[in-house]
């Protein structure tokens, strides 16, 4: 109950990061306008899993820092639970896997997939997520300066391969340097180059105790995002990306953000966790539903091709979905409990 009543901006907002998820995978404006699509979904978008990696920071790696490392039930089992969710989604995901051609042909590419690209193409989260933490759990037993100064190289490095890849393409030293990366990761959005710095702000706010006031937090946040904006214009225009998740304005964006949601007290049902994470990893299966159903129908062009129409469906059907599984999952619960009291 205590964590609802104190955290339940942060709770709140993991069910608004995961419809941005959503419309990243069905560009909702992309019909109308191509350039305020792209500004909304692939930048203002690209907030949505930095946050994620803060709330684990935020509730799983600050405790294990602040109880100089003897606390680890709560991080071990963080590492547990999503290795496991990874792997049973992942088997979830196999048909479509294969219907779609993707299942890795050798050894190496199986690798890459397990370790940093993920499964399938939204599941780079999990490996993403665990590799960053286990990293920042071994540095910080160096120090957290040691954990600070990887973080943010590995990001000033991943932005080069990222947004900012134009600026060395051709460059012979560096071009090699990034080949050698992109040999065995198709992108620097993982956990060695994207993931560590969003877990650490998030556990050095945890631990210590950074809150500023809601005013700086609005205009640091208003600031922040209007600069993300124009960075994520002017490298798209300049067509120096290879790929689009990693921003300069990132950094400012998810930690004003957060120092907001940290203020907004009240209760958020507990089902808002479990729901978003829900969520994040049914939606592409429902997007292929839907693709389907408008093909069935005849419908593709009025109920896919219109991407607005394909990013409302996909939420609503979505959020059906993830209702279903926790009303059943609730009522086995209940069923179990009851039976068990009948046992006795």
């Amino acid at each position: 109950m205590a964590r609802t009543k104190h955290f339940a901006g942060i709770d709140y907002f993991r069910f608004a990061a995961a419809f941005l998820v959503i419309a990243i995978h069905t560009s909702p404006f992309g019909t109308w306008d191509e350039t305020i699509d792209y500004l909304t979904t692939y930048c203002l978008g690209r907030i949505a899993v930095p946050f994620f990696f803060m709330t684990t920071g935020f509730f799983v790696l600050a405790p294990y820092y602040l109880s100089d490392f003897r606390k680890k039930r709560a991080l071990h089992r963080f590492l547990l639970k999503n290795t496991t969710l990874y792997l049973a989604v992942t088997l979830f995901y196999l048909p479509l896997i294969l219907y779609s051609g993707q299942l890795p042909t050798s050894v190496p590419a199986f690798l890459k997939d397990l370790f940093f690209d993920g499964t399938f193409y939204h599941l780079w989260y999990f490996p993403a997520a665990l590799t960053g933490c286990l990293l920042l759990m071994l540095l910080g037993h160096i120090s957290l300066t040691a954990a600070a100064v990887y973080s943010v190289l590995a990001y000033a490095a991943g932005l080069l391969g990222d947004s900012y890849y134009g600026l060395i393409k051709g460059a012979p030293l560096l071009s090699s340097f990034y080949d050698g990366i992109f040999g065995f990761t198709s992108y620097t959005r993982n956990g060695l180059f994207f993931a560590p710095v969003f877990i650490l702000l998030g556990a050095l706010i945890a631990v210590y105790r950074i809150r500023i006031s809601k005013k700086a937090c609005e205009w640091g946040l208003i600031v922040s995002l209007a600069g993300l904006l124009l960075e994520g214009y002017f490298t798209y225009s300049l067509d120096l990306q290879k790929h689009n998740s990693m921003y300069l304005f990132l950094l400012p964006v998810l930690f004003f953000l957060f120092q907001f949601l940290l203020g907004v007290q009240g209760h958020a049902p507990g089902w808002i966790r479990e729901g978003s994470m829900l969520l994040y990893v049914i939606h592409p299966a429902v997007i292929v539903l839907w693709r389907m159903i408008a093909k069935a129908a005849g419908q593709t062009k009025l109920l896919v091709e219109n991407t607005f129409i394909l990013y409302v469906a996909v939420c609503t059907l979505s959020v059906t979905a993830v209702y279903l599984i926790q009303s059943l999952k609730g009522g086995m619960i209940r069923w179990n409990k009851k039976d068990g009291h009948g046992s006795n």
